[in-house]
């Protein structure tokens, strides 16, 4: 039987994430804040709320079910604060990186970015603590990422979401995740070292 995190402190960030994004579908709030590289030097706020968008409600719900999966497997990884540093840290990471690296991506909506930023960081929490899990999904995780850059986006998951999949995003939310990881362990670091003289 699966012991789910279901403690408040861990089910009230994700609740909140798929909350504001189906809101942010609901009232069609895509001509105000999707990632559109054309609207972005004059509302330079689209770099981070197009992170929170979607294409349509498969889209959304694909996102969902990442939001979800990623709950059950981390949740207890993170505290709310935690959370929600990650998500903002990462929706801006991804949203400026699609800005500077990627000139060829005019219209960008969704989370799988920084989702992947997330898991990646969760993975590598997992072997911290010596889930041997971890191990497995940070492996796999890379591997998808490889196998996207190698062979391009889905197509059929492109017809689904009625949108391009954004592969250039996955890889730099995961890049993403690797840094916070790597910022993680030294201020870890730092707090465990006595003061020398």
């Amino acid at each position: 039987m699966i012991d789910l995190p279901l403690s408040k402190r861990y089910t009230l960030p994700p609740i909140t994430l798929i909350l504001v994004s189906t809101l942010l579908m609901l009232f069609d709030t895509h001509s105000l804040f999707a990632f559109d590289r054309d609207l972005v030097p004059a509302q330079w706020w689209r770099v981070f709320t197009g992170q929170f968008m979607h294409s349509n409600w498969t889209h959304l719900l694909l996102n969902v079910i990442g939001i979800v999966f990623i709950w059950v497997l981390h949740a207890e990884h993170r505290s709310a604060k935690e959370y929600f540093f990650h998500i903002i840290f990462l929706a801006l990471w991804t949203g400026l990186g699609i800005w500077l690296f990627c000139p060829d991506i005019g219209i960008y909506t969704g989370l799988s970015g920084l989702l992947h930023g997330v898991i990646v960081w969760g993975a590598l929490k997992d072997i911290q603590v010596g889930m041997r899990s971890g191990i497995l999904l940070f492996i796999g995780i890379w591997a998808k990422l490889i196998w996207e850059q190698v062979q391009g986006p889905s197509v059929e998951v492109g017809m689904l979401i009625d949108s391009r999949v954004a592969i250039e995003a996955h890889l730099i939310g995961a890049i993403g995740g690797l840094f916070l990881y790597f910022c993680y362990c030294l201020i870890l670091a730092r707090r465990t070292t006595p003061n020398l003289p």
